[in-house]
């Protein structure tokens, strides 16, 4: 009897890896799919009302989001089932992002806006130590 408990063990964990297998082709392939079709994902009306500072500061924020989405998701695949998990947690809020990042490029280019320079300081001369009078003391209390 031990035998064909074996070999059920055996079988089940075959279809096990079998079923994960298929469930991340399977997921692969939408994200593929999903990558062609992410402004699917966003409000291509969003941004039309966005001034370029606007504009600016939301694609810096995309940006940002999408860098921390793929570390998460290349985070995830480093784990046991980490493709699928990769997949089923984080793919469509990236998808999501990317759509976003499209209109909102497409937003900047409409509005002919420009990067805004780093700010940079004002050129203010630096002040100058005083120099000490005659009479004063220094700090021995000395002449």
């Amino acid at each position: 009897m031990s035998v064909r408990n074996s070999r059920r063990r055996s079988l089940s964990r075959a279809a096990l890896i079998a079923a994960l297998l298929a469930l991340a082709a399977g997921a692969s392939g939408c994200a593929q799919i999903g990558d062609s079709m992410s402004s699917a994902f966003a409000d291509p009306a969003k941004y039309e009302l966005y001034d370029c500072k606007q504009l600016e500061a939301e694609r810096k924020s995309l940006a940002s989001r999408a860098a921390e989405q793929e570390g998460l998701m290349a985070k995830a695949q480093t784990g046991v089932g980490g493709a699928v998990v990769s997949e089923l947690a984080y793919r469509n809020e990236l998808i999501a992002i990317h759509g976003q990042q499209k209109f909102a490029e497409e937003a900047w280019r409409k509005g002919r806006c420009h990067e805004t320079p780093p700010d940079t300081p004002a050129a203010t001369p630096a002040p100058t130590p005083a120099p000490n009078a005659k009479g004063s003391r220094t700090r021995s209390g000395l002449h």
